[in-house]
């Protein structure tokens, strides 16, 4: 399977899972930088374990049981990446990570359009359950 294409293999794309991914993969980018080039471990692995977590969620939402679990998945989907944000800018203001460099502006742009869509799907499908 293309790694850029659908996780699901149906032909319709889901933006929140391809988004999810891709940012996933930039994460662990950035976590082998930081701890081969910067020799940080602790708050990279936080990077890691949150930033991938978002695609984690995402897909397990796509096999809820329910649209009341589809909406917790996706939740904690949303609580990630607001935790993925906030270790951003912790290695930011720590200067591990230039802020002004294209790839860092990149990731945080990513990170803010995640939570957004997350955002949206959640609350489009609380109306929808009534």
């Amino acid at each position: 399977m293309n790694p850029k294409s659908n996780i699901k293999n149906s032909t319709k794309p889901n933006i929140v899972l391809d988004k999810s991914y891709a940012f996933s993969l930039q994460v662990i980018e950035l976590y082998k930088f930081l701890t081969q080039e910067k020799k940080e471990y602790v708050l990279s692995k936080q990077l890691l374990r949150s930033g991938t977590s978002i695609g984690a969620n995402t897909t397990e939402a796509q096999a809820a049981i329910s649209k009341k679990d589809f909406i917790a998945k996706l939740s904690i989907a949303s609580k990630e990446a607001r935790e993925t944000e906030y270790w951003l800018r912790l290695l930011t203001d720590s200067k591990y990570i230039d802020r002004n460099k294209p790839s860092t502006i990149l990731l945080f742009s990513k990170v803010e359009s995640l939570i957004k869509l997350l955002t949206k799907i959640i609350k489009t499908s609380q109306k929808s359950n009534g």
